[in-house]
């Protein structure tokens, strides 16, 4: 599955960083959280939040952290550890291997289904986000979510860009078009 965004300011400089916020639970429908899927992260850094969740304009190595998923690592391993409800964090995509363009950003597997899902990109960033405060939500036939019932995957332009001035810019110009592509692939092993 592959998802293009596109846009072109007119007239002004505009800072564009557009993001895709689909839940992940590869055990499927209703089948509770998702702290025993397994995560590869092709990134060696992140960007700190504060105490609002916002970037700090620090890049620090994740090396022997509770965000280190740079081999293959349950997301429930040490997510005790990290400060707040889960992860939320902007992982700096490392250059990895590439397909068609893109950068290998993730690798998701449910150990229970066996169901892979990899994901590439051109953005320099990605979102892990592990459903924090997903709390009593009623999707599909009356199912009702709870805090970690999915993952997302949003690679982007690091969060607060526009005030960090070490962070890649995301401000594009007139003239100039935003691209920014993800490709989703699923299998099974």
């Amino acid at each position: 599955m592959k998802l293009e965004m596109e846009a072109e300011p007119k007239n002004k400089p505009t800072p564009i960083s557009l993001a895709q916020h689909t839940y992940w639970n590869l055990a499927g429908h209703n089948s509770g959280p998702v702290l025993d899927h397994s995560i590869e992260i092709w990134a060696s850094h992140i960007t700190p939040v504060d105490q609002n969740t916002i970037p700090t304009g620090e890049i620090l190595p994740v090396k022997g952290t509770p965000f280190d998923f740079m081999t293959q690592k349950r997301i429930g391993a040490s997510i005790d550890k990290v400060p707040g409800l889960g992860y939320d964090h902007n992982y700096v995509l490392d250059q990895a291997e590439e397909k068609m363009g893109l950068t290998h950003a993730a690798r998701l597997r449910d150990p229970a289904s066996s169901r892979v899902l990899n994901l590439w990109t051109n953005a320099p960033g990605m979102q892990f986000y592990t459903g924090n405060y997903v709390n009593g939500v009623v999707g599909k036939g009356g199912a009702v979510y709870g805090k970690h019932s999915g993952v997302c995957l949003e690679t982007q332009g690091f969060p607060n860009a526009v005030n960090q001035p070490n962070f890649p810019s995301v401000v594009v110009q007139p003239g100039e078009k935003y691209n920014h592509t993800m490709l989703f692939e699923f299998s099974d092993e």
